[in-house]
């Protein structure tokens, strides 16, 4: 594998004004910049979107001419001062919490969706690592990111004359993106050691600067290394499970060590899945070289600043590694560093300790190494408690330790130019800075013409990207000179253009819309009232069924009947993302419930003032009302029935039909459809902010950042005695536990309410280690019954005998209500850390 050679022109170093510009990503969001570049090489601009490249190509002679360009030099300087001011200025977290425990958190994720410019993301996850690291920038939260730097990223996408997907896998040329070796003090290149069988590999660090935040990515592509070596960070999910447990090798424990040797002492570790997880090793490992503690004390401590958000929605997805792979790559860790035998390793990643049998699971391991677990909607939160109910067996799914925290987009990020115009008029340039309750007021003065208005200039922007991208496609594709200019004729900005851009997967139903394909073609060919469909997406190689669904697609678009009225366009990136949520009335999901954790392609419409129509899951459960859009399904789980699937089907159809289309074509004297625009002034309004990733990063701050960081300060004080004392409370339990029982319960009811007295036998278990409560289970959707009982006094003539009382509301029977035994200890999160439990009956 080659090895590029990396050297700074002289007008490419750091110090260099165009090349600070250039290496700091916030031109992704901001702008404000892009009059320079397109002035430096408008084509190179226009096809690469990449500042760094710019500047890496022009000739030095036309670089200084524009230097004494009196009008290029001042613009120059205006937007250093702009980039300063930003990176300086107040932020909502340091006017808000700057004298918290909080100074620092690591994120950790296997991509990030930043720019085009750097391609290392697939899809969903890197969008919401991408998008929260930019909030993070924008907010002043004190975020570093860690992750990993890959020769090809995923693949890029053609089609040939069938319609059959072709991966294609473009090197990524570090010296073209815009990020830097990361050097020491002395100028030399940080490279870390980290020891594989039988040898040493060499890890090297680079930078990207996002605004205020730092991204340092790792990659394998050493000189020093072997080939083998040399090609772990080839590609993302490229490879076995060789190469999969190599990088997250790489990423947790590399990226800590990283870390370490940059003397970064993060308060809070954020897992973004469970790809991450060895971190969690590696942190406990930092605490037992600094302490001399052994694991499970260090694990105790470090743990209380662990965050793991989990992306799964289905429990194939999680990251599973056979034991004798684990066996191979880490029992000399396990053994010699962390001083734990490999099957102690290896039960931190199982549902059952004890079977030596079972794959090492990665999410089982990020949530025993973590003091805080959520999932990304609120309806995943719910199908992560039951994915994870069997690490905590006895207890209810609605106590499995499992939040949410609902995703969000970075709005700056994925608003139009004309939309951004648009926001700024309405609620000021720094809108997505701080606080957003403020917003409504401002986005309610303005008129429905002003709404239509903002619809018909992004639309017909959209349609011209559309126009432009389609006869490329068709060139590259080998179509005739005919076909070629029909495409830059294709649409009509005044028609009801809906898009549906996805990864084709099974489970995301990307040709619901063909279960009646001539039912859909009469629908969008309509003389009256047509309909312009514009589809993008990639499906995995390896994934034959992904595959076919879009070869069924491009079948369709190849009628001769329907194509002007319906476009498939390859390669489905960010670009391509940014120019659709940027101008189509109408987002289309279709997932099967609920497989879609949560989703954040149709979030990006809203600022822009798309509509959306969508199956009830992931975000659009919590979200949807009829003033903000469109719902298909019934908001339940129905499975994989083909039945179910042609109801949803037709039902689409129908609203299409009879509600979706009369609400865009209907106008009243100014041409504007009220209806439509009504909606539109609901969903820009209320679902923009609340489903941001402004909103996300501060939940995640205030909810999550903050209480785990002042956990882990408080277990680190006075060298860990906190988690010493959490530890020996924990062995004591476990010791007692299967000696614990109940006695007699006697129940009476007064008026409203029924008053419970329990005996409970705590062998030599001081009382003070448990928590003695009444619990029921859920009355339709609210939440179970729980009620601490108090100690009333000791059981006479008994050794560790005790009377519990408790109250309960007696609109419920009596028998609902049961008694229930749980570990209890101060900051300790239960059963998160202490999973026993004992039931009355």
């Amino acid at each position: 594998m080659s090895n590029p050679t990396y050297t700074n022109r002289p007008s490419e170093t750091e110090s260099d004004g165009l090349a600070q510009l250039a290496l700091d990503l916030r031109w992704t969001w901001d702008h404000t910049a892009d009059e320079l570049w397109g002035r430096l090489d408008p084509e190179l601009w226009e096809h690469t979107q990449n500042p760094w490249v710019v500047l890496q190509t022009i000739a030095q002679d036309k670089l200084e001419a524009a230097r004494r360009d009196p009008r290029f030099s001042q613009r120059l300087e205006e937007l250093l001062e702009a980039q300063s001011a930003a990176a300086n200025g107040s932020t909502w977290f340091r006017e808000s919490h700057e004298k918290t425990p909080l100074k620092l958190v690591a994120y950790f994720s296997m991509e990030y969706m930043l720019a085009e410019a750097l391609p290392i993301y697939s899809g969903g996850l890197g969008n919401v690592a991408g998008d929260q690291l930019k909030a993070a920038s924008d907010l002043g939260v004190p975020v570093v990111a860690i992750g990993l730097l890959y020769d090809q990223g995923y693949f890029r996408q053609e089609f040939d004359a069938e319609g059959n997907q072709i991966a294609l896998y473009p090197f990524n040329d570090p010296g073209q993106l815009p990020i830097r070796p990361l050097r020491d003090a002395n100028g030399e290149w940080v490279r870390l050691p980290l020891a594989l069988p039988g040898l040493k590999m060499w890890v090297r660090a680079w930078q990207a600067r996002v605004g205020r935040a730092l991204l340092y990515l790792l990659d394998s592509n050493d000189p020093a290394n072997p080939a083998v070596f040399r090609s772990i960070t080839s590609e993302l999910y490229g490879g076995g499970p060789d190469t999969r447990i190599r990088q997250e090798l790489i990423l947790g424990m590399g990226g800590w060590r990283l870390l370490r040797a940059l003397r970064l002492s993060p308060e809070v570790v954020h897992l973004n899945e469970g790809h991450a997880a060895f971190a969690v090793l590696e942190r406990a490992r930092s605490w037992m070289a600094d302490r001399h503690d052994p694991f499970d004390v260090a694990l105790t401590v470090t743990r209380a600043g662990n965050v793991f958000t989990t992306h799964t929605a289905v429990d194939a997805g999680f990251d599973r590694f056979a034991p004798e792979l684990v066996e191979k790559y880490l029992t000399h860790y396990a053994e010699n560093i962390l001083g734990i035998g490999i099957q102690d390793l290896l039960a931190l990643g199982r549902r059952d300790r004890n079977n030596r049998s079972e794959p090492f699971n990665m999410a089982a391991l990020a949530m025993r190494g973590s003091g805080r677990v959520n999932g990304v909607s609120r309806l995943h939160g719910e199908v992560s408690r039951n994915l994870f109910q069997p690490l905590f067996p006895r207890w209810p799914q609605p106590d499995v330790p499992v939040g949410y925290v609902t995703n969000g987009v970075h709005v700056g990020t994925w608003e139009s130019a004309e939309s951004s115009e648009f926001w700024t008029a309405a609620c000021g340039h720094h809108r997505w800075s701080g606080e957003v309750d403020h917003l409504e007021a401002g986005l309610r003065t303005v008129s429905d013409l002003e709404l239509w208005q903002l619809r018909s200039r992004t639309t017909q922007k959209l349609i011209d990207f559309t126009r432009k991208r389609l006869a490329y496609q068709r060139e590259v594709e080998g179509w005739g000179a005919a076909e070629v200019e029909e495409a830059s004729r294709i649409f009509d900005p005044d028609v009801l253009t809906m898009g549906f851009a996805r990864r084709f997967a099974t489970y995301k139903r990307p040709n619901l819309l063909l279960h009646d394909p001539d039912r859909l073609l009469r629908i969008l060919t309509n003389r009256e009232r047509p309909i312009q469909l514009i589809l993008a997406g990639k499906a995995h190689p390896q994934d034959q069924g992904g595959r076919a669904l879009i070869r069924q697609w491009n079948d369709f678009v190849s009628r001769a009947d329907a194509r002007c009225h319906v476009v498939f366009l390859s390669d489905y990136d960010k670009v391509l993302t940014q120019h659709l949520v940027g101008g189509v009335d109408l987002w289309i999901n279709t997932p099967r419930r609920p497989w879609e954790a949560c989703g954040t392609s149709g979030m990006k419409v809203l600022a822009n003032g798309g509509l959306n129509l969508s199956e009830l899951d992931g975000w659009w459960a919590e979200a949807y009302t009829s003033e903000v859009g469109w719902a298909i399904g019934d908001g339940q789980e129905h499975g994989d029935d083909p039945a179910w699937d042609a109801a949803e089907a037709n039902a689409v159809y129908d609203l299409l039909e009879h509600d979706i289309v009369p609400a865009f074509y209907d106008r009243d004297s100014q041409g504007v459809p009220s209806r439509w625009v009504a909606k539109m002034r609901e969903s820009l309004t209320r679902l923009t902010p609340q489903f941001s990733a402004n909103r996300t990063v501060r939940e995640y701050t205030e909810a999550h950042y903050l209480p785990a960081a002042a956990a882990y300060c408080r277990r680190a004080a006075d060298g860990g005695n906190a988690a010493m004392e959490i530890r020996r409370w924990q062995r004591q339990v476990a010791e007692h536990w299967d000696n614990l029982r109940f006695g007699e319960l006697h129940v009476e009811t007064q008026g409203p309410e029924h008053q419970f007295r329990v005996h409970v036998y705590l062998d030599e278990l001081p009382p003070e280690a448990v928590a003695v409560e009444l619990y029921a289970d859920p009355v339709g959707s609210g939440e179970p019954f729980r009620a601490q009982m108090s100690r009333a006094h000791a059981l006479a003539g008994s050794v560790g005998g005790y009377v519990y009382e408790g109250k309960a509301p007696a609109g419920r029977p009596a028998d609902s209500y049961t008694a229930r035994l749980v570990p209890f200890h101060d900051g300790v999160a239960v059963p998160l850390e202490a999973a026993e439990i004992l039931w009355q009956k």
